[in-house]
């Protein structure tokens, strides 16, 4: 690419503009002469950052054939995702979805009293930029604005992609309120994945053009490991930039004393944990800095350097126009449109559909844009501020099948015809066969968790996500979105291996695991953890091989089918046995377990230690699990054994670390199960596994998508009950489901219970916590709940298992 002379000039007059109410009247201490090469590699053992997100987002890209190609109506394919916390942008990736290339940017501002940070001494508000006149956000473009505490500064920054590039816009506005400020831009690279390993180097230049060499006013700030290089241009001259190795050389650290005493050209040969760092123009009283920054990604410094201008070119208006799919343009605006149930889900809403259409924003968000339906469980790493980022983590940014089978009947919901189809023709990749590198054991299951390219991560047998692909394929099938044609091509490719596991298991032979699986024995349930017999599994591969039998006879293999309904009748029939103690410690004694390693529920047997927590008897586990068997039709809403659970459930007089039901400013919130520890630690307050390691004080806290599962329920039961009034389930569940997001709209994956020292993070109850947000989970939970009640039917309910079990 090659900068054009009229680019140039108005590159030259927007700096001259940026700058026009800033203090050239009050200059900066004179600048040392810069260094080569930063001192202090590798740097400080590098983190990732707070994972309660206000803000997540990528540009919409059309599909081609069903497959993510440029030249299609929506163009070239943007790979580059962000994230939004405490004010600053965070995770930013680009290439694959987990593929991290940025920890964060922030800036940090001199003033008069010394040294302030955007996110530590900062207050942040999230808005979106592009929204309906009911104030319905259309695109996940956003405004973010920090104010210092002290009433000093406030920063506003305009953050998107370009849907028509490999880069990230950032338009920041900067107003000095008291004294006169010196904001500075820091950049912390996490290239390929990792805090170590990078190099970093910066300029500062005039406008030229030296043949194909692109040179801009402003300069660049550019970090790159391996073959993945950013670049990041701007508008305006930086007075002055320096690179350095985090916790010795790095721009925050020299800032101590209000001043960028040393300067460094580069991190030279060595590699590690960088920062990037851009003096901006001083501002007096009253001033105001607006300047623009884009990141450029590509595979070398020139196709970086290139990417970012390319946008500049475009016009950064124009780009966040395209990004929108405003006018004829293709964007954002066209995905919403194509939801034809978005506006009567957003009727069931209590807050007029604004969570309703971030959601649908969110979800689509979190897909992969190189492999069409690859559905992540969360665009953040859990806990992140405390997670080493030495290695490669993928964090939530990885395909879990139970994840991505709530994810895909949500945008069902919403009337997505083609994400979910796409997401089914994916499952393949993730099954286990014959082919899957390193096995030795058993197929037709699928992996527990892997990168969006099928890489294997996690290989915990769990029956529960072998059996949703399945479900999954029965209802778009019935929904006309999956031929009999391509139905029976699936059934002979997934779907039949699939449930040939089902009902005969197997031994695995991948990585470490050799198990032996019988199921309904699974190895995990649904929270990874335990082995045994479970409720919310069992309810799942019931459902799996029962609409398996109907996709069976259907592909004209009848003997398949009356195997797999056999084994669905069997395990069903001793649903109770197995699973319902009658001689608990709770209440009557008589109610579901979480799980059960043997077939008797009455033994008092232990079940196993975790996330610190040590072993207590199966049956002073209660979980919301058993409402899985209502949901899919499993059990009757007044069935026996689920009437006789809820008390137990519902149980708050219970102590502390048995007790799983809380209601937070009036909403009823619910733990995973009693003794979890996967959560803050109730002695200090500090996240979930600091330093690696688990620690007895670690708690669970609310997943606020089990509200969406108690609504669903309590629907369930009025419609069986042949009740017609249903806003009590909108009132409470709905309503209580929206008071969970954030300021950002988005909804976390735990809220704070309460329980405990919050000292560390001023956590208020029923505020998200640092474990992870936006999950998809929940906000998929959300929207099919309003489906939900505006079919007034349950949407995840199958209709062959309701005809023949919850009689």
């Amino acid at each position: 690419m090659r900068l054009t002379s009229s680019l140039l000039a108005g590159a030259a007059l927007l700096a001259l503009g940026a700058c026009a109410t800033a203090a050239p009247d009050s200059p900066a201490a004179p600048l040392p002469v810069t260094a080569e090469v930063a001192p202090g590699a590798p740097g400080d053992v590098p983190t990732w950052v707070n994972a309660a997100k206000t803000g997540a987002g990528a540009s919409y890209e059309a599909y081609v054939d069903g497959q993510y190609r440029d030249g299609g109506p929506t163009g070239e394919v943007s790979r580059v995702w962000f994230s939004i916390a405490d004010g600053v942008l965070t995770e930013t990736m680009y290439g694959l979805i987990h593929q991290a290339q940025i920890k964060q940017l922030r800036f940090a501002v001199v003033t008069e009293d010394g040294l302030s940070v955007e996110g530590a001494d900062t207050t942040a508000r999230t808005e979106y930029l592009h929204t309906d006149t009911q104030g319905r956000p259309l695109s996940p473009a956003y405004r973010v604005i920090t104010t210092d505490k002290a009433g000093r500064y406030e920063i506003e920054k305009r953050i998107y992609t370009d849907p028509d590039g490999q880069a990230l816009v950032i338009r920041a506005t900067i107003r000095a309120l008291q004294g006169e400020i010196t904001p500075y831009l820091l950049l912390e690279p996490h290239m390929a994945n990792t805090g170590v390993g990078d190099r970093g180097d910066v300029t500062t230049t005039q406008a030229s053009a030296q043949g194909d060499l692109i040179t801009e006013p402003g300069g660049t700030l550019h970090a790159s490991e391996g073959e993945v290089h950013l670049s990041l241009e701007t508008n305006a001259a930086f007075a002055a930039v320096s690179a350095g190795f985090v916790g010795v050389s790095d721009g925050l650290t020299d800032l101590a004393d209000g001043r960028l005493d040393n300067l460094y050209r580069t991190t030279g040969d060595q590699t590690g944990n960088i920062m990037l760092t851009g003096q901006m123009q001083r501002l007096r009283e009253g001033g105001t800095l607006a300047q623009d920054f884009v990141i450029g990604f590509g595979a070398n410094r020139r196709g970086a350097r290139a990417a970012a201008w390319r946008s500049f070119e475009t016009g950064l208006d124009e780009v966040l126009a395209r990004f929108n799919g405003e006018g004829d343009r293709v964007g954002w605006e066209d995905y919403i449109a194509s939801l034809d149930q978005l506006p009567r889900l957003a009727e069931q809403s209590t807050d007029g559909g604004r969570l309703a259409y971030a959601s649908a924003l969110m979800l689509k968000v979190q897909e992969d844009r190189t492999h069409a339906g690859a559905l992540i469980a969360s665009l953040s790493n859990p806990w992140g501020d405390t997670v080493d980022a030495t290695n490669p983590s993928t964090g939530y940014k990885a395909v879990w099948p139970r994840d991505f089978y709530q994810v895909a009947m949500a945008l069902a919901a919403l009337g997505d015809e083609e994400t979910p189809l796409a997401a089914f023709r994916y499952l393949p990749q993730v099954q286990v066969d014959a082919e899957t590198p390193g096995n030795t054991g058993a197929t037709g299951w699928f992996l527990q968790k892997t990168h969006v390219d099928g890489e294997i991560e996690w290989v915990g047998v769990q029956l529960d996500q072998t059996a949703m692909p399945i479900m999954l394929g029965w209802k778009l099938w019935k929904a006309g979105l999956v031929s009999d044609a391509e139905m029976a091509r699936m059934y002979g490719q997934m779907i039949k291996p699939a449930a040939d596991f089902l009902v005969d298991g197997g031994k695995a032979g991948l990585l470490w695991n050799d198990r032996q699986v019988t199921p309904p024995w699974t190895q995990q349930e649904r929270w990874e953890e335990q082995e045994g017999y479970s409720p919310s599994t069992t309810a799942a591969v019931i459902t799996g091989l029962t609409v398996a039998a109907d996709i069976a006879r259907a592909s004209g293999d009848a003997a398949s089918a009356d195997r797999y309904q056999a084994a669905a009748d069997d395990y069903a029939a001793k649903v109770e046995a197995r699973m319902f103690t009658t001689s608990g410690p709770w209440g009557d004694g008589d109610y579901f377990v979480r799980i059960t390693r043997n077939e008797n529920p009455n033994d008092h047997a232990p079940i196993g230690e975790n996330n610190g927590q040590p072993a207590h008897a199966e049956d002073k586990i209660v979980d919301g699990g058993f409402l899985e068997l209502v949901r899919y039709g499993v059990r009757a809403p007044d069935a026996p054994s689920i009437v006789a659970t809820l008390p137990e459930y519902d149980d708050q007089t219970r102590e502390d670390r048995f007790r799983v039901r809380y209601d937070v400013n009036g909403v009823p919130g619910f733990r995973r199960y009693g003794n979890d520890g996967y959560g803050e630690q109730t002695d200090t307050g500090e996240n979930y596994g600091v330093g690696g390691e688990m620690h007895p004080g670690q708690r669970g806290r609310l997943w606020p998508f089990f509200t969406g599962e108690r609504g669903h329920y309590e629907l369930a039961a009025r419609l069986h009950a042949g009740e017609t009034d249903l806003t009590p389930v909108r009132d409470v569940y709905v309503r209580g489901m929206e008071s969970f997001a954030n300021g950002g709209l988005l909804l976390p994956e735990q809220a704070w219970d309460g329980v405990g020292d919050d000292t560390a993070h001023d956590y208020r109850p029923g505020q998200g916590t640092n474990s992870a947000t936006p999950l998809a989970w929940t906000h998929a939970e959300y929207i099919k709940l309003l489906r939900s009640l505006a079919d007034r039917r349950v949407w995840d309910r199958y209709e062959p298992v309701e005809a023949r079990y919850a009689r």
